[in-house]
């Protein structure tokens, strides 16, 4: 079993209790825009850490990350990328990768909306972990924690770290 903390549009801004809640995590999962380097500096120097980079990410960040993500997490397909929408709302690009081998898990980020959704026709559970930055239309900061274990999510909690503000 793994424990997964996930997250999403940073925006270059990593609030402290990211690290008290996702301490029992086994991995992290970035959804895209990061911004700040720094940023998955800190989150790859505290736990092993997979990310995409997002629309707002520098080149350097883009070199670093990649566009999409697809990897096995004890037995679950899991498909990450930033922009992609959600059941019955795909992206083009996301719509025809998911049709051709749809994943167990499917994430995206982008749209700063926390949504936890089965895709019925694909057989998926579509997750955007919301937003965690100052920046955005957001007004809660939302990150996602759950367990992957013989190809199945449990324990999915929804984490609120509070208001957005400006710094």
């Amino acid at each position: 079993m793994k424990k997964i903390g996930l997250l999403s549009d940073t925006h270059s801004f990593l609030d402290e209790k990211i690290f008290t809640y996702f301490e029992a995590c086994d991995e992290i999962w970035h959804a895209g825009d990061i911004g700040a380097a720094e940023v998955a500096d800190r989150l790859e120097n505290f736990k092993p850490f997979r990310a995409v980079y997002g629309n707002i990410d520098d080149p350097a960040m883009r070199r670093r990350f990649p566009l999409d993500l697809r990897f096995d997490c004890e037995g679950l397909d899991v498909f990450i990328t930033h922009i992609g929408g959600y059941p019955g709302k795909y992206t083009a690009r996301v719509r025809a990768i998911l049709k051709a081998n749809p994943p167990g898990l499917y994430i995206c980020g982008h749209s700063h909306i926390l949504k936890v959704m089965p895709d019925k026709q694909l057989g998926l559970l579509h997750i955007n972990p919301g937003a965690c930055g100052n920046e955005g239309f957001h007004s809660v900061k939302t990150l996602i924690r759950f367990d992957v274990a013989e190809g199945k999510i449990s324990n999915l909690e929804v984490i609120e770290l509070g208001r957005r503000g400006r710094i």
